[in-house]
């Protein structure tokens, strides 16, 4: 908000002295539709301006047409807004309403239409769209290193509820809070956001978007809290749960690497075929404790292909699993 912040001033002051030195009445309009133009991404920049200026060439005709047959009455300037605002809607460009309004007023203040009102506030409308332009694409803070310390905040967040998971195999009277989910779901959640920011501050296509990985982490999130409702139905500390355990706790540390490894993979296979050779549950309990731990398996499986299928498109070297 503070670069922001300074943008502003920095645009509305240049569009006011560039629309003074080039002796345009009404220069200080220049400064007010620059700090309308000045957004917090390059293509929000880019894509605003096209619309302030197309609603406002739009609603100048308008307002033209209308003032030059009804004449200038509070009752027209009503009819204006009656007529136009919902052309500029139905058009999707609302957001151009505020400065196309600006420039209108302006010519119904003048109290007639001419060549020259109508060039002025063009030129205006361009002063302050295109300083506001300028210095949106000028600027933009760097939201690398952020985008970092959230992926290397909800790896850290997934290892320790990996650690969780296993801790609750090997010992089924272990109670855990679950506040790293919280904490990884707020996360994943502001690294999303950050991650859009940061694309929309590309005016070109770039690969290893960082979108893609924190979608990735939040579809493998959905797996987890489908695990987490299956390991709680664990409750007998069973030799399958323990070789369950280790599988989480290789996890917790592969996770981190960044290559896929496929040791959780292969170890996984292994471990299914192993629960096939040993003997059938004895009891009910057992029964029910044994098919939960079959179906965190088959969840764990999920997990990994959803770091697969994804690892090639989150950069050009291999990532995270």
């Amino acid at each position: 908000m503070g670069i922001r912040v300074i943008k502003t001033a920095l645009a509305a002051l240049t569009a006011i002295y560039i629309a003074q030195l080039m002796g345009l009445p009404s220069s200080l309009s220049a400064g007010l539709l620059a700090i309308l133009g000045v957004e917090t991404t390059r293509l929000k920049g880019l894509r605003s301006s096209f619309v302030r200026i197309a609603a406002s060439v739009t609603g100048l005709i308008l307002a033209t047409a209308i003032f030059s047959l009804l004449g200038f009455h509070i009752w027209t300037l009503s009819l204006y807004i009656l007529i136009t605002f919902p052309i500029l809607a139905r058009a999707g460009l609302s957001e151009g309403i505020v400065t196309c309004s600006v420039m209108v007023f302006h010519v119904f203040a003048q109290g007639e239409v001419s060549g020259l009102i109508i060039w002025n506030e063009v030129v205006l409308l361009v002063i302050g769209l295109g300083t506001a332009t300028i210095y949106n694409v000028a600027y933009m803070p760097r939201e690398d290193r952020r985008i970092m310390q959230i992926r290397n905040t909800t790896e850290e967040l997934f290892s320790a509820i990996f650690l969780q998971i296993a801790r609750h195999l090997r010992d089924n009277t272990y109670v855990w809070s679950g506040e790293e989910v919280l904490q990884a779901e707020s996360a994943l959640e502001e690294g999303l956001q950050t991650a859009k920011r940061m694309e929309e501050n590309r005016l070109w296509r770039a690969e290893g978007s960082p979108v893609i990985y924190f979608m990735m982490r939040r579809q493998q999130l959905d797996c987890i809290q489908r695990m987490l409702d299956l390991v709680a139905q664990v409750y007998q500390t069973l030799p399958h749960g323990m070789l369950a355990a280790e599988l989480f706790e290789e996890l917790s540390v592969d996770l981190k690497s960044k290559f896929y490894t496929g040791n959780v993979e292969k170890h996984l296979a292994a471990l299914e075929a192993e629960f096939k050779l040993m003997e059938l549950p004895a009891t009910r309990d057992e029964f029910e404790v044994r098919s939960a731990l079959l179906q965190l398996c088959l969840e764990l499986r999920h997990y990994l292909v959803i770091a697969k299928q994804k690892k090639p498109r989150i950069s050009l070297s291999p990532e995270n699993a």
